[in-house]
């Protein structure tokens, strides 16, 4: 089989930053998926009413392997996205677009996703403006402390629903 230049890998990927919950818990569940190339790990910042920085994930996907929709999917199953809960200023539940074609992709997805869930989804789609990455210390927090208590006690219940729910996307980590 012939491989495959490089430079058709990179034009291939796509990128969409995504928040809700505890950053760590977000790149562990987007670490664990097939066609997801790189997960970033930090805050992000959007416009308007929400430039301030809150917890957040940039994932870096290839859109052949896996899309926008089962991203979406995933990223509402794996958090609080119809809990207006008093920590959504830290983590605010949205999916953030870089490009224009994506906002239409994200907000269908979301329509769509709204039957397998009682209450109305909170998650809000905005433009990425800007990203501080996370130190160090604190990125790959799962690949390093899979056995401490938040782990065990945060992580470990996503990625079990993601074994059961989109298993066809799970990567074993």
């Amino acid at each position: 089989m012939a491989s495959v230049p490089r430079f058709m890998f990179i034009y291939s990927m796509n990128k969409l930053g995504f928040g809700g919950g505890c950053h760590w818990c977000t790149e562990a569940v987007f670490q664990a998926l097939k066609g997801v190339a790189k997960v970033e790990q930090g805050w992000i910042a959007s416009t308007g009413i929400h430039t301030t920085f809150s917890e957040a994930v940039i994932v870096h996907f290839d859109p052949v392997v896996i899309d926008v929709a089962t991203l979406t999917a995933i990223h509402l199953h794996t958090h609080s996205c119809t809990s207006q809960h008093p920590m959504r200023t830290k983590y605010r539940s949205a999916i953030y677009t870089f490009f224009d074609n994506q906002i239409a992709a994200v907000t269908t997805a979301l329509s769509d996703l709204q039957e397998d869930f009682d209450e109305p989804i909170i998650t809000q789609v905005l433009p990425f403006k800007s990203f501080k990455e996370n130190e160090e210390q604190y990125q790959n927090y799962y690949l390093k402390h899979a056995d401490k208590q938040f782990c065990t006690t945060y992580i470990h219940p996503k990625l079990q629903l993601l074994r059961q729910q989109f298993s066809e996307y799970y990567e074993v980590v």
